[in-house]
């Protein structure tokens, strides 16, 4: 019998609604249920696009026995993590507190209060290497509810004093404070140099990237390293830049036929990924490749940028939006879709006029016959300076070698072919506010710094969906799935995000409306999230069973945190408007990321890029003239602003009467599109060629 989550919205619930388990979402119902039962509540925590969640459904959750067990002592909770991101960040950090170490699936025993008491990540079918079987875990932790009640209900309300204790000192370390005698409390110049001190420590030489396997697109970390570089002209700081971001696209954790990155890569080398595709992770890397190549001229950071453009609007655009995720699995097999053989390199390229092409693609991407994944497969692999410059859409790319080139823009087209003919991998279309945020954001900035327009036409559709669809009465939600709209929040993420993105599409489009949204959505954020001298994630009337923490984490992890990406959104709307209340909100939410800075800066990228941009000033280019704005955005002067390499710039456009502070009392010389620089309250002279505009942008920068 299906169970409950066959109505469910989220695609990752409905992958369980076949379970034998009587699974329950998350919501008052059930732990009344386990209240009137006197059981423990099962809270498993995941994501559609999960391999290892996979796993422990098709071991576990689907097995007769192992569900029966689940359904007599437990009430059982599933969640999509994504959907839900409240809910999976304190029980995390319940996780964390328990065992050292988090991830998903994630596994958490609740009293039927909702106090954890007990907690786990994957657990398998049998016991293997001093790890418990999950039916063990199941039976120990229903002898200790039945026969020691008193001890378990003990650790659960130490455990949640613990976390509160902490949430509470953190609350201190995270609040908005004030600055001393007006001062700025935002991370200074000598921390932000020192992050890049201790980034440098951290760095992987050889490989590129930080730290060991298992490796992370560290994109914020990218991105404040290019405005640190932007600001201060250090080399170092670009240089740690174009290595990780060459050996990424180098790797297999790029798609060398397709586009767009993996997850993550499980070995130093950035060989062999966890092959799931991140909406997050992509819709940032297109704005770091776009802004490296802005700052390099690296055509091969070029070429990235937009084939994972591509790939986003060919393979994630899903009712409107961006859909979340691509799965990791085909089949049932994690990677099969993307993984080669010679023998099936051979097969595919059979009909090549060359005879040994086949054996020049094994060479030159690295299949082998050992193979570098499972069961003799290898990950395509290529590296990027190959290639000379990017093609116009549907092209194939060049390479410097002439020759080299055109027999790879000749065999690639044959091999994404013949790969199209395997089973893809599985879709989730949920469509998150936040991560589409990042999504319009880079696709706005990227295909004015590109000059690829249809980036931002890309954009503003998504925008327009995601607007009309998630923002009701005022209020976001977080996901939508088709037609229909979630019952859950939208978090802090989602207003900041979504509001930084309208932004930016304002400005690469002259469109008021989106600057108007932005503005609403961050007065809202302030209104639903900060509350006194606190950052919350989520808003205080949030519906459904009251978590027993209410979290505010400043740093950054994959995605931009919420308080990071409120920062953000209030610097340029601050510089907008001139409002002083937005750049001293701004200030105080960077407080947090000065002691990250040298601590764990790792963990503070986008806060730190923040921080770089406000120190900077901002800068701002204001650019007014009597024609239609959509024409001034897209015009010389605006385009002169985009290819400046400044860390943040805020670039607005429109009529001298328009909505925008910024554009009031600023003439257009002559009928002339005008374009003033502003730092502060100094201002340029009216620039009106996109030439001397240009200059004196360069001059500004270090050494100019």
């Amino acid at each position: 019998m299906p169970n409950r989550l066959a109505s469910a919205l989220s695609p990752y619930l409905r992958q369980h609604a076949d379970n034998p388990v009587d699974w329950w979402e998350w919501s008052d119902e059930a732990f009344a249920e386990a209240r009137r039962r006197d059981v423990p509540v099962l809270l498993s925590v995941g994501y559609a696009a999960c391999h290892w969640c996979h796993v422990m459904a098709h071991e576990s959750f689907e097995d007769a026995e192992t569900a029966a067990q689940m359904n007599e002592g437990f009430v059982c909770i599933k969640v999509d993590r994504e959907e839900r991101p409240d809910v999976d960040a304190v029980h995390m950090a319940a996780l964390v507190a328990l065992t050292r170490q988090g991830g998903w699936p994630m596994t958490v025993f609740l009293t039927p209060d909702g106090d954890p008491f007990h907690a786990g990540t994957y657990f398998p079918p049998v016991p293997v290497r001093g790890v418990p079987s999950f039916r063990q875990v199941l039976a120990a932790v229903r002898e200790s509810w039945v026969e020691r009640r008193d001890d378990v209900e003990r650790q659960a309300a130490s455990l949640v004093e613990y976390l509160r204790a902490g949430a509470e000192q953190e609350g201190g370390a995270y609040a908005m404070p004030v600055g001393v005698d007006g001062g700025t409390v935002s991370p200074s110049a000598s921390e932000l140099a020192g992050a890049v001190t201790v980034l440098v420590t951290e760095r992987d030489d050889q490989n590129g990237g930080f730290g060991d396997a298992p490796k992370f697109p560290p994109s914020m970390t990218l991105e404040h390293l290019l405005r640190h570089h932007a600001r201060t002209g250090d080399p170092v700081a670009l240089a740690t830049v174009r290595a990780t971001a060459a050996a990424m696209a180098s790797g297999g954790l790029y798609d060398q036929l397709g586009g767009g990155f993996a997850r993550y890569s499980v070995d130093a080398t950035w060989t062999v990924p966890h092959f799931e595709k991140m909406l997050y992770d992509n819709a940032q890397l297109v704005g770091v490749y776009a802004r490296l190549w802005r700052a390099t001229g690296d055509v091969w950071a070029r070429r990235v940028a937009l084939e994972t453009a591509g790939f986003m609007t060919r393979e994630m655009l899903a009712s409107g939006g961006f859909a979340a995720s691509l799965d990791a699995d085909t089949e049932g097999v994690e990677g099969r879709y993307y993984v080669w053989t010679p023998e099936q390199v051979a097969e595919a390229l059979a009909s090549t006029p060359e005879p040994d092409d086949a054996a020049w693609v094994a060479r030159t991407c690295g299949v082998t016959a050992a193979g570098t994944f499972e069961e003799g497969a290898s990950v395509l692999r290529l590296h990027p300076e190959a290639f000379a410059s990017a093609p116009p859409p549907g092209e194939e790319p060049e390479i410097v070698d002439a020759d080299r080139g055109a027999r790879w823009a000749r065999l690639r087209p044959v091999l994404r072919a013949a790969r199209a003919q395997r089973t893809p991998p599985g879709r989730d279309e949920k469509i998150v506010t936040a991560w589409n945020g990042l999504a319009i954001s880079s696709f706005a900035e990227a295909g004015r710094v590109l000059d690829a327009p249809h980036l931002v036409e890309v954009a503003e559709a998504v925008a327009d969906h995601v607007v009309s669809h998630h923002l009701r009465d005022g209020r976001l939600r977080r996901a939508s799935l088709g037609d229909r709209l979630a019952d859950a929040d939208g978090s802090l993420e989602d207003y900041a995000l979504l509001a930084d993105g309208l932004l930016t599409l304002f400005a690469a489009t002259g469109e008021a409306r989106w600057f108007t949204t932005a503005q609403s959505l961050v007065e809202s954020a302030l209104d639903l999230f900060v509350d006194g001298r606190h950052v919350y994630d989520s808003a205080a009337d949030v519906e459904g069973p009251p978590l027993f923490v209410r979290a505010g984490d400043p740093t950054d992890n994959a995605s931009p945190s919420g308080r990071s990406a409120l920062a953000g959104a209030l610097v340029r709307l601050g510089t907008m408007t001139g409002d002083l209340g937005y750049r001293v909100a701004a200030d105080a939410a960077l407080a947090p990321y000065r002691a990250l800075a040298t601590g764990a800066p790792r963990f503070a990228g986008w806060g730190l890029a923040v921080a770089e941009s406000l120190l900077d000033g901002p800068r701002e280019v204001v650019i007014v003239g009597d024609d239609d704005p959509r024409e001034l955005a897209a015009g010389p002067l605006a385009l002169a602003a985009w290819a400046a390499h400044a860390p943040g710039l805020v670039i607005v456009v429109g009529n001298p009467d328009g909505p925008v502070p910024s554009l009031a009392g600023r003439p257009a010389i002559g009928g002339e599109p005008t374009a003033y620089v502003c730092r502060g309250s100094s201002c340029s002279l009216p620039i009106t060629s996109a030439a001397a505009l240009a200059a004196y942008l360069a001059d500004e920068q270090p050494g100019g």
